[in-house]
């Protein structure tokens, strides 16, 4: 009766560490215990270039096979804060966000990107306008169309050429948003 083992390839760095070091104690060198390693493990477990890392450390003594502590700024941070502050404020850059969430931009893009929010321009209209702007606008162009027949040199007036130059910065501002939400509007200000 044949028995067929199935070998478990998803091992911890640690593991695959105390695996480096009984290579090391084997005598063997770093590219061998890699090559000896992939053939037992498959491919994708183990570079080269990590296990001449290991052996370096083994070499100089450093037999800790844990992860040391990393400084810096956490990789986690609290989703649920996080989306208070995207509801409170959609136009929060990453930047702004990480600095109040302390952490990376990155984090908090790798977060946003898994609530399925994306960096998307809102809306843009030329002028937010009330009502009563609205009114002031119809009632100048009322005066304009009927300013001329009052006004009779209005009518022998020539013009020549004439170029009218038009610059207006437009600046769209940003928002996160889920596919298919649409955006605050953003007038021009």
């Amino acid at each position: 009766m044949e028995v067929d083992y199935e070998l478990e390839t998803n091992i911890s760095r640690k593991e695959l560490r105390l695996l480096l070091l009984h290579e090391f104690r084997l005598n063997h060198k770093a590219t061998e215990a890699a090559n000896n390693i992939y053939s037992t493990m498959g491919e994708g477990e183990l570079s080269i270039r990590t296990a001449q890392h290991w052996f370096n450390r083994f070499k100089n003594g450093h037999f800790e096979l844990d992860d040391s502590p990393h400084t810096g700024r956490p990789m986690e941070v609290d989703i649920d804060l996080l989306k208070q502050l995207i509801e409170e404020d959609p136009r929060l850059t990453s930047r702004c966000l990480a600095e109040q969430l302390g952490c990376s931009h990155t984090t908090v893009e790798k977060h946003l990107h898994e609530l399925r929010k994306s960096w998307k321009y809102g809306i843009w209209i030329p002028h937010d306008l009330s009502s009563q702007q609205l009114q002031q606008r119809v009632d100048a162009c009322m005066d304009l169309m009927t300013s001329h027949r009052n006004y009779e040199w209005l009518k022998t007036l020539i013009t020549g050429d004439e170029k009218w130059v038009l610059y207006v910065n437009y600046t769209h501002k940003r928002q996160w948003l889920e596919a298919g939400e649409v955006g605050v509007a953003t007038p021009n200000e």
